[in-house]
């Protein structure tokens, strides 16, 4: 059992530490393209009657590709309801009184994620437009998803009578209990659940945490590039950049300054 909720820990741990690192890359970001994207909100407020829809019900997805919002959204809210059942289960102090409560959203979030990540699959591997831009790395995270579902389910709706669930076992780990005996196929299910959660922030799955950068620092940055502002001395350090691109008609080869390859005009002779 010491192992057992020490993979369980880890699994936190790494989730939580590799969350910060992306977070702090984001934010040390080069400073995006000065689009104009319009309304931006005025205030905190106005801010949340946007983000909030969005978060909880992908309001962008719904509008313009409502095909693949059938599938996303399972997926996204099932991960919601096993978020809140966990946080309930665990940190509630009114835990036994919502226990049922706190069940019937794990199994429900079980079964949309399993039928989400099933979903995007069938869609990834069907539509010839998805299938161009789908990598193994696609194919394997969705399927970690709908096994660590399938695992989870097996394990609580097959555990024999009196063994603990999920939430036992969790609220077991919190105080470090080592009578608890968990039932093999539960084991398997959370030690696959730890890996997974552990596993996120490290693919582009975490793009929950680039969500906020992409509405405050791109979509939102209503910041004047005038003379002497933060924003100019960066656009100055940026253009002595030497970057390299794979597509060589831009020329980007990593001798010359993004300054050199932006005032070039690749179909008139410039540096290959």
């Amino acid at each position: 059992m010491t192992l057992f909720y020490c993979l369980l820990y880890a699994g936190a741990i790494l989730f939580v530490a590799g969350s910060i690192v992306r977070a702090v890359r984001y934010a040390r970001q080069p400073v995006h393209l000065r689009w104009e994207i319009y309304p931006v909100p005025q205030g905190k407020l106005a801010e949340l009657r946007v983000m909030v829809p969005e978060i909880l019900f992908l309001k962008g997805l719904w509008q313009f590709n409502r095909r693949m919002w059938a599938v996303s959204y399972p997926f996204h809210l099932g991960l919601y309801l096993i978020t809140c059942a966990a946080a309930m289960g665990v940190v509630s102090p009114f835990a036994a009184v919502l226990h049922p409560v706190c069940r019937a959203a794990g199994i429900a979030g079980l079964v949309l994620v399993l039928l989400g990540a099933t979903g995007l699959l069938v869609k990834r591997l069907a539509n010839r437009e998805l299938r161009i831009y789908t990598t193994a790395a696609d194919l394997f995270n969705l399927l970690f998803f709908a096994a660590t579902s399938v695992l989870l389910l097996a394990g609580y709706l097959l555990r024999p009578a009196g063994a603990p669930g999920p939430l036992g076992i969790l609220r077991g780990a919190l105080a470090f209990d080592t009578t608890v005996k968990p039932p093999a196929l539960l084991t398997a299910g959370l030690v696959a659940a730890a890996l997974l959660v552990a596993y996120i922030p490290m693919t582009h799955i975490a793009h929950f945490i680039a969500k906020y950068f992409t509405y405050h620092a791109v979509r939102w940055d209503e910041r004047a590039n005038v003379p002497g502002s933060s924003i100019e001395r960066k656009m100055a350090e940026y253009l002595m950049y030497r970057p390299t691109w794979a597509a060589r008609h831009v020329g980007a080869t990593g001798a010359r300054t993004w300054a050199d390859i932006a005032t070039t005009n690749p179909t008139q002779g410039g540096p290959k």
